[in-house]
């Protein structure tokens, strides 16, 4: 009975230890998703006067309709790392580039019930990305192909001619890519 005690002790304070070391930081722009990991002893440093244009290329979705989708999300984390890191909120240009399946995540509650029969969780991420600025785009040929209308879809996106042509624009002006 001793040895199971003194097991038990050391494993609690080995879980404690270990969890300590991975702080998880709320953002500070979007703070119900995309939350971060402190990270100490950093040896590239973040240039905080950087500005940051990125656009976020998805097309995945995952299995569960039910779950957020993770490679949105990452865009929330983009954001709120960056803030927390130091660097201003207005340095970060971010746009979100949607198609394939990724496209469903746009659909508004009752078009994605009627697919998934489940409630779709992407709405509050995607109005929370919106409202921090980021460009949310549909393309256009996903949008025709999958039938999200106007009328189908949330309004927070905006339809471009499709992900490859809007994808090239941002990189011409400067904005580096992230393809999920």
């Amino acid at each position: 009975m001793k040895h199971i005690l003194t097991f038990l002790l050391v494993f609690f304070i080995f879980i404690s230890e270990s969890n300590a070391q991975k702080e998880r930081l709320p953002g500070k722009i979007i703070t119900e998703y995309g939350w971060t990991y402190k990270v100490d002893n950093i040896e590239i440093a973040t240039n905080k006067d950087e500005i940051f244009k990125v656009v976020f290329d998805v097309h995945n979705a995952p299995e569960d309709a039910s779950k957020t989708n993770s490679w949105i999300e990452t865009v929330a984390r983009f954001i709120n790392m960056h803030v927390n890191a130091g660097v201003p909120f207005e340095n970060l240009h971010v746009a979100l580039v949607l198609h394939g399946n990724a496209s469903y995540g746009l659909l508004k509650n009752e078009f994605y019930k009627e697919k998934y029969s489940v409630n779709n969780p992407n709405i509050e991420l995607i109005k929370a990305l919106d409202k921090a600025n980021v460009n949310v785009i549909l393309c256009g040929q996903t949008a025709v192909h999958r039938d999200l209308t106007p009328e189908r879809r949330i309004a927070e996106a905006k339809l471009s001619l499709s992900a490859m042509t809007v994808l090239i624009q941002l990189q011409n002006e400067g904005y580096s890519l992230i393809s999920f």
